[in-house]
């Protein structure tokens, strides 16, 4: 599995996620791995671009 880097929502620190490709569409919660607090990630895998992930804070809409 690859991984990209995103910026914690909470601590603004770059973290390293690992990033399942092969699925479409999905959703999960990992935390931080500087400051610990849970960040909502959103995977949309697209053939041309790879993995796109979008990070939000817990209580972001």
């Amino acid at each position: 599995m690859p991984f990209q880097s995103i910026q914690c929502p909470y601590c603004g620190e770059s973290i390293d996620v690992f990033v399942d490709d092969s699925v479409e569409h999905q959703q999960y919660v990992e935390d931080c791995q500087v400051c610990c607090r849970p960040i909502n990630l959103t995977v949309t895998a697209a053939e041309a671009d790879g993995a796109r992930v979008t990070a939000r804070a817990e209580n972001d809409a």
